[in-house]
């Protein structure tokens, strides 16, 4: 895949940015750096039951884990979502964590582009697809690691220019927790 990326014109930054967000080896996914979770999404979050935020939490640390220099954007639009991205933008974002009234989905901005032996991935978009998570064990494998690693390699090869902004929460909740009764 990576030989494939840089035959394809990836630039040298990229690269670098590619093997270091998916180097199993690196030190930063081995300190269990915990990133604050933004208060504008943690005030939603606490109104979902125990199990989902639990979920939620472990799934988000993992993906914080594989790609710890992503950014992570949050909204909260018809389900409150973390999509994590290789810049500020959502157009370059390469995977997301929606959470419903009762449950969590892994989602993959292009799933439909990825290699998916397992047939994991669900659903009939053009280009989104997702993994629906009850468990650690849904995500937490050497099947949807892969998904993730080639979801980010995907994101850097369709990135229009480099970022400046790197291993950052911005919120995009449009009515701030500091403001709601």
């Amino acid at each position: 895949m990576v030989t494939n990326i840089l035959a394809e014109g990836i630039n040298h930054y990229f690269f670098i940015k590619l093997v270091r967000l998916t180097n199993e080896n690196n030190p930063a996914t081995q300190q269990n750096m915990v990133r604050p979770i933004h208060p504008d999404f943690q005030f939603i979050l606490d109104l979902k039951s125990q199990e989902v935020i639990d979920l939620f939490s472990d799934a988000r640390q993992y993906m914080l884990e594989l790609a710890p220099d992503c950014n992570e954007l949050v909204y909260h639009t018809h389900a409150l979502t973390s999509v994590f991205s290789i810049s500020d933008k959502l157009s370059d974002a390469f995977c997301m964590l929606p959470i419903y009234t009762n449950h969590v989905n892994l989602g993959f901005n292009k799933g439909a582009l990825l290699n998916d032996p397992n047939n994991l991935l669900t659903g009939t978009g053009n280009l989104i697809r997702h993994i629906d998570i009850k468990t650690p064990a849904d995500y937490r494998n050497s099947e949807v690691t892969a998904l993730i690693r080639e979801a980010i390699a995907f994101a850097i090869k369709d990135m229009d220019k480099p970022t400046k902004s790197t291993a950052k929460t911005i919120s995009k909740i449009k009515v701030k927790s500091n403001k709601l009764p």
